[in-house]
């Protein structure tokens, strides 16, 4: 029983640490990863919502890294990103 509880115990640990691996903001083109697309978020109220939804359409779509490289709008934020692996 004690062993089943250590088993489980250390699945549940690996699930937790795959899924914490996030895209990272950049600010320049990583000199070790490449270009691997282009993602766009619209509706932030804010530039850290809009940086949020980037960062999740990143993390979503596998990247390693991201660069914001528009942000436009008033009252409804649109943005787009380029995507780094």
């Amino acid at each position: 029983m004690k062993n089943v509880k250590y088993t489980v115990a250390a699945l549940a640990l690996s699930l937790v640490s795959f899924g914490s691996f996030a895209a990272d903001l950049v600010t320049s083109a990583p000199a070790n990863q490449r270009v691997v697309g282009v993602i766009s978020a619209t509706g932030g109220s804010n530039l850290s919502s809009l940086e949020s939804q980037l960062a999740a359409k990143a993390t979503e779509s596998g990247a390693k890294s991201f660069q914001i490289t528009s942000a436009t709008g008033q009252n409804k934020l649109h943005g787009t990103a380029v995507i780094f692996e």
